[in-house]
């Protein structure tokens, strides 16, 4: 039976190699190498690593996992026969191995205990849908550092000059100057507020007559067109959005312990 690829991820090794030597613990041990017992715990947690990956819990799945584990226990061995466990690095990573599961168990526990709940989820999508708007807007703008480029620019267009070709020439936004100062389809929200406002007040074709200014500078803007916002159904985001929450509840308790803690 072929073993599974051997894992020398340095945090692993690490972790192992930074252990007393394991002890077998009352449901005995899978193998024993050199008279070092390899316990079954090990055994099951790779197998639940490998199953989550989607392989099948079979003996010939457990046989690969058994000599992963003998494989990693013969380095070990040589990695403390050879005085390379006791490394300055080795131990500093094993540390931060042994921390990160820590980290994760807790987080865990936290989310186990407060779940993310479907109403939270349909709550959090209702919230943003709102927010979106029913309405997208594709726009144009040239952007420059006074007011009096921007009256220029404006007069300019008034003579006739194409919105494009001086967007090009002279806007400072590197993002859509190439593309003759067009925006692409977007609603207000995503656009400074005094932007946005000016923004939606216009008529398709049209242009601002006076600069709009935000905190990136001096703005011409002209609407090209509007649609209907196309907002995906909850069945497409709600993988997305339930990440976002379970984010923002480890925060929170990162926020709650920071509270209590005196952090010099």
């Amino acid at each position: 039976m072929r073993a599974l690829p051997l894992v020398v991820a340095a945090g692993v090794l690490a972790g192992f190699a930074s252990a007393a030597p394991a002890q077998a613990p009352a449901q005995g041990a899978v193998a024993t190498v050199n008279g070092v017992p390899v316990p079954q715990a090990h055994m099951e947690y790779l197998l639940r690593q490998q199953m989550s990956r989607g392989a099948p819990d079979n003996p010939q799945t457990r046989e690969m996992v058994r000599e992963e584990l003998i494989n990693r226990e013969l380095i070990v061995q040589e990695a403390r026969r050879t005085g390379l466990a006791d490394a300055t690095e080795v131990r500093t990573q094993a540390e931060l191995a042994s921390r990160d599961a820590v980290v994760t168990a807790y987080v865990r526990e936290r989310l186990r205990k407060q779940p993310i709940s479907e109403a939270e989820i349909q709550q959090e999508y209702e919230r943003v849908r709102a927010q979106m708007g029913d309405k997208e807007y594709r726009a144009r703008h040239i952007l420059t550092d006074s007011d009096e480029q921007a009256k220029a620019l404006i007069a300019e267009l008034e003579k006739g000059a194409p919105f494009e070709e001086l967007a090009t020439k002279h806007s400072m936004d590197p993002g859509s100057r190439q593309r003759g100062g067009d925006l692409e389809w977007n609603v207000p929200q995503v656009f400074d507020r005094a932007f946005a406002e000016a923004m939606v007040k216009l008529d398709k074709g049209r242009y601002t007559k006076e600069p709009v200014r935000t905190r990136f500078g001096f703005h011409v803007i002209r609407l090209d067109d509007v649609r209907v916002t196309r907002f995906a159904p909850l069945a497409e985001v709600r993988q997305r959005i339930q990440q976002q929450l379970t984010q923002s509840r480890i925060d929170e308790a990162v926020r709650e312990l920071r509270a209590k803690a005196k952090v010099e």
